[in-house]
């Protein structure tokens, strides 16, 4: 019964679990480039990591200090136990202080020789973490990865537990990520981990990689203990506990708890009750969807039948955050704003539900549309500053601002719509035999822009035909998208391999600027 005690003492509190998940976000971010509020993200990360190893390291000692103890009491049982664990501090303090030292060079490099790792100044220095982990022959990277899979392969020998060995090695490992449509990254783990980042982003890495490395030592540390005193403590103290897998979740996945007490009987099974009902099964396990953002609490209590035929109940209470994947102000369809249309705009912030979000914009409009914004911007040439605010704890806060470029449409290519054999419309753009029926056919001149990005009509105002004859060209003018009549008599003269010009086209876009556009070269059939 002592031995579900010991396991709970090396287990991660909650904040350490969302301070780890507060890396994963901030890491993800700093692929947008998001400037000088993810690197203060990074400083508060490794503040909260640097804690979180201070408390893991105290657990680890005082479960250090049990397996003295218990040597002192019982040699002959202890001292195995006792002289192993010593090689795993030992082996574990090593890696540490590598770790350390590395930290330190990274700063150096960024810094110089009066480098402070309290007060990091070149924080987003791109070349320190490449010099040192990644320089040729001299980089520390690999060795670094040699140093993390031998001690992987040193502590998980103590495990017998499939499942403790299999987190720890998956905690620990040194594989490169998957890339999407890959197999497996074309970079090592070294390269996936310091190159081209940032000095406060690569200490925030390595503070996490030590994190894993203490967390790694309180697994083997707390087997070690349950090895020496099972079956000689009693237990003496029962609570009610609850075990998320992490407090924030992202929106669309599952809130996931184990409900359990700190000591219980293996002969029999507590019952469990969240929010007044009983739990359908009988290990405790409390999952929940996830369809909106926000906090949720949750209570119960926990029923265990006593040898004396008493229950025994004891009350539990908890939350949990739901957030959006991702808290951006983007774009959706391009890097740019252009002026006269409306651009799709992506707005998130973690933890707040759309409803709580608003958002401003200067030089233009912007408006909500549906789970999205649309941006309207105004003037050309001039910046779009998207500020947005969200409704937390009852107040409304400031949480972001983005600046955007705004630029004018690009130039929209005249085209000749018409009817094929089918019935089908297509859009016959110039430089290939084109049927005259079809061209007297069709109406007049088109224009849009109609790239991968961009599906915009533009509405011709003028052009011009030029029509070879016996003395040179025919030019004839048209005040609009329709062909003259003129034009159309001087095209039915024209004969089959025959060819003509339409030029000095005229449109004008949504943005309202009239632009001239290139000409079309029309081969008849």
């Amino acid at each position: 019964m002592a031995t579900s005690k010991n396991k709970s003492v090396n287990r991660m509190s909650p904040r350490e679990k969302m301070i780890n998940l507060m890396y994963i976000v901030l890491t993800a971010m700093l692929a947008l480039n998001v400037s000088s509020d993810v690197l203060n993200g990074f400083s508060q990360v490794e503040d909260g990591l640097t804690r979180s190893n201070r408390t893991i390291t105290a657990r680890n000692q005082s479960l250090y200090a049990q397996l003295q103890a218990f040597n002192e009491k019982n040699p002959e049982k202890g001292k195995i136990w006792l002289d192993k664990a010593t090689e795993v501090i030992k082996a574990t303090d090593k890696l540490y202080s590598y770790i350390d030292t590395l930290k330190f060079n990274i700063v150096k490099h960024a810094d110089g020789e009066e480098a402070d790792m309290n007060n990091i100044r070149n924080r987003d220095n791109l070349d320190a973490a490449s010099e040192v982990m990644l320089a040729p022959s001299v980089g520390q990277g690999k060795k670094l990865r040699a140093s993390i899979d031998q001690y992987r392969q040193f502590v998980t020998s103590f495990l017998e537990d499939p499942d403790k060995r299999k987190n720890l090695e998956s905690a620990l490992s040194t594989v490169p990520p998957k890339v999407r449509g890959e197999e497996m990254s074309k970079k090592t783990w070294e390269e996936t981990m310091f190159d081209n980042m940032p000095c406060i982003a690569a200490v925030t890495l390595l503070t996490k990689l030590q994190n894993d490395v203490r967390y790694a030592e309180g697994e083997v540390l707390n087997q070690m203990l349950t090895n020496v005193d099972l079956g000689d403590l009693r237990v003496n103290l029962v609570n009610a506990f609850v075990v998320p897998d992490s407090r924030i979740v992202m929106r669309g996945t599952k809130y996931s708890a184990q409900i359990v007490l700190a000591a219980i009987d293996t002969t029999q099974r507590p019952i469990v009750y969240v929010n007044g009902g009983r739990l359908a099964n009988s290990n405790g396990l409390y999952e929940v969807g996830t369809s909106k953002a926000g906090t949720y609490d949750y209570s119960g209590w926990i029923e265990v039948l006593g040898r004396d035929g008493t229950v025994t109940r004891r009350d539990f209470k908890s939350s949990y955050t739901v957030i959006d994947p991702l808290a951006t102000i983007s774009a959706t369809m391009m890097n740019v704003l252009y002026a006269g249309i409306n651009n799709p705009i992506s707005i998130a912030v973690p933890g707040v539900p759309q409803g709580s979000i608003s958002a401003t914009m200067t030089n233009g409009t912007l408006t909500k549309s549906g789970e999205g914004w649309v941006a309207h911007p105004a003037k050309v040439g001039a910046e779009c500053v998207i500020s947005v605010t969200a409704e937390m704890d009852g107040q409304r806060t400031n949480v972001g601002t983005t600046t955007f470029r705004v630029r004018k449409l690009p130039d929209p290519t005249p085209f000749i719509t018409y009817k094929d054999a089918n019935g089908q419309t297509n859009r016959y753009k110039g430089g290939k035999p084109f049927s005259k029926a079809m061209l007297l056919a069709a109406p007049g001149l088109d224009a849009a822009i109609d790239d991968e990005l961009l599906n915009i009509d533009f509405k011709v105002v003028s052009f011009q035909t030029d029509i070879p004859d016996a003395m040179g060209f025919i030019t004839e003018n048209s005040n609009g998208a329709q062909f003259s009549e003129r034009q159309k008599v001087a095209i039915r003269r024209l004969q089959p391999g025959k060819k003509f010009y339409i030029t000095r086209v005229k449109a004008t876009g949504p943005d309202g600027i009239t632009r001239d556009i290139s000409a079309i070269e029309v081969i008849l059939k």
